[in-house]
């Protein structure tokens, strides 16, 4: 590097005479163009034709200068100064850089309020990092992540907004039902039903002791009943302490709890797929309450996802057998043994979480094939999980068809049938 000699005598490097610094912004009674200057050009006249006069500081006063000069608060001659110092003394230029930056922070200007989507990304970034206290098995984390989602939803929200109201449709048979409820009334629900877990690994259930065995939506009528006033937010602690519970519980009995069989009264499910069932029912009901108070709600990661599409995949051949015994599809046309491939519905889920699934259309023993696919459905994963819901009709679902019509509208009107309250 150049010694400030040859700077001086203007036989050195030109790029060593370049400040290490660029100057600060320009201010009201400061318009001169001071960034990026060589010393031979800064020492052009000034508007008035007179060059600035350079003054002979010393290191200590050129250095209690760097303040005012990143706030361009220097005269002409002290800029030049200061500068001119800056590309001699790295320790300047350091505390140089420093307070210009700091500078940018003082603009009266500045629009103080936060991004309104800031939370919600510094939680997803948290929830999707951070590991663990308590090592919890892979198919108990997306119910862990969509309740701290949801919890966190409901830290940030007023005490008014507890009784917005929320509305709650879902697809029995062939039709869309609707239910009013409130956000407070949601997490009733969301708390009664998840009683069903707990009480199949031998928790309290929020129900009380010996209740006879109910659905889902019973359950929640029955919930809501037995309340001495209306829903309101001191329903979120018992919810949450219920959530924890299930997490560490399930975490600490072993590898044979996730084949506990949880009944739901009509069907049951094992203990993996019944808290991979509840993450989603979790996440749809968040939504439903993000809707209800204007909150951006984000839908699952990728991997999460893809498990909840997945257990909807798998539930569709039981799904479709039953409608077909109430008259609500088409009769079987090809019987196979179980376990044999039969006629299939190649559905193809695209973007996060997606993938490909084979539905058996004939049988629920059957095995879906893609040798015997006989239609095909391409669907976005977000908005199969809204078909799953019951929040879209198979009529509304922007799906890609191809093949068989009636197998088509079967396997779309049995996935809106998995929908609940």
């Amino acid at each position: 590097m150049t010694g400030a000699d040859g700077a001086a005598d203007g036989e050195g490097d030109d790029v060593a005479r370049v400040p290490r610094i660029p100057g600060p912004r320009r201010s009201a009674d400061d318009h001169a163009d001071l960034t990026a200057r060589l010393p031979e050009e800064v020492a052009e006249p000034d508007v008035d034709g007179e060059e600035p006069e350079v003054p002979d500081l010393s290191h200590g006063v050129l250095k209690s200068l760097l303040g005012a000069w990143a706030l361009s608060a220097c005269s002409a001659g002290e800029t030049l100064a200061v500068e001119n110092h800056l590309t001699a003394c790295a320790p300047c230029a350091d505390e140089a850089l420093r307070l210009r930056d700091a500078v940018a922070l003082l603009h009266e200007d500045r629009d103080l309020d936060l991004d309104p989507l800031l939370r919600s990304r510094v939680l997803e970034n948290c929830l999707g990092r951070r590991p663990a206290r308590i090592p919890i098995p892979d198919w108990v984390t997306p119910y862990d992540a969509e309740t701290a989602r949801l919890d966190a939803l409901l830290r940030d929200i007023g005490e008014s907004e507890w009784h917005a109201p929320v509305r709650l449709k879902w697809y029995e048979e062939n039709r869309v039902v609707r239910r009013k409820a409130t956000v407070a009334a949601v997490i009733g629900h969301l708390f009664a039903v998840d009683g069903l877990v707990s009480a199949a690994l031998g928790l309290d259930d929020p129900l009380g002791a010996d209740v006879p065995e109910l659905s889902p939506t019973e359950r929640t009528e029955a919930f809501w009943a037995a309340l001495d006033r209306p829903p309101n937010r001191s329903l979120r602690g018992p919810w949450r302490d219920q959530s924890h519970t299930l997490i560490r519980t399930a975490a600490f009995a072993g590898r044979g709890v996730a084949d506990l069989t949880v009944t739901y009264k009509d069907f049951a499910l094992p203990l993996q797929d019944s808290l991979l069932e509840r993450a989603f029912e979790c996440w749809r009901h968040a939504d439903d309450i993000a809707n209800a108070v204007a909150y951006p709600y984000a839908p699952p990661s990728g991997a999460h996802l893809h498990g909840m599409i997945d257990l909807a995949a798998r539930l569709l051949p039981a799904a479709l057998a039953n409608r077909r015994r109430t008259g609500l599809a088409g009769p079987a046309k090809e019987l196979v043994t179980a376990g044999a491939p039969g006629r299939s519905l190649h559905l193809e889920v695209e973007g996060a979480g997606g993938g490909h699934w084979y539905i058996a259309l004939d049988s629920p023993a059957a095995v879906g094939s893609p040798d015997r696919a006989v239609a095909q459905v391409a669907m976005d994963g977000v908005e199969f999980c809204q078909l799953v819901a019951g929040h879209i009709t198979p009529e509304e679902a922007a799906a890609g068809q191809d093949g068989d019509r009636e197998a088509i509208r079967d396997v779309l009107s049995a996935a809106a049938s998995l929908s609940r309250l």
